[in-house]
């Protein structure tokens, strides 16, 4: 009665040793805004200098018409739908709570695009929400989100986002120590 028993443990231990596949895809993939443009597509135009300092700016900007966005319907990586990654980025804010939480934004790769200089191409632009939200202290803080990614338009009054993300964390990036 033992012996076959003991076989039967035997041949099922390495299964239970094993890490299941579920597990496996509990990190999230660290996405680079690169990756976000399929090869074969034309790289977005190095960005130009912003302004770090909004001192004296607020009513310039308020009264300044929208800039045009650079390619508002850019192609985007079709296999990163559904992938489970996590994005370094700038945070423009579409909506805030009355606890001034951010629930939704622009998810871009660098400090003003949308506010101070025009919004970088579609594919280069997550519109984000979250459940939670994050408080912003200064705008020029980055980000890391991490999140399921999907591949779908959205727009709003600030630019076209080639990608959608509901947010799982959101949390300051930090530079590694040297």
């Amino acid at each position: 009665m033992l012996r076959p028993l003991f076989a039967l443990l035997l041949l099922i231990a390495p299964l239970l040793a094993a890490t299941p596949t579920w597990a496996a895809d509990t990190q999230p993939r660290d996405l680079t805004w690169e990756q976000m443009i399929p090869p074969d597509a034309p790289k977005p135009p190095p960005q130009k200098a912003v302004i770090h300092s909004l001192s004296g700016m607020a009513d310039a900007l308020e009264s300044a018409p929208a800039a045009k966005q650079q390619s508002p319907s850019a192609p985007v990586v079709k296999a990163l739908d559904g992938q489970h990654i996590r994005l370094p980025g700038y945070i423009v804010p579409l909506e805030v709570t009355e606890e001034g939480r951010v629930t939704e934004f622009l998810l871009v790769p660098y400090f003003g695009a949308c506010i101070h200089v025009p919004p970088p191409p579609s594919n280069q632009i997550v519109y984000v929400t979250s459940k939670v939200g994050v408080k912003l202290d200064e705008l020029y803080q980055p980000y890391w989100i991490e999140g399921s990614m999907k591949v779908e338009a959205s727009t709003s009054e600030l630019a076209d986002a080639g990608y959608k993300m509901a947010a799982e964390k959101i949390y300051a990036y930090e530079l590694p120590d040297s």
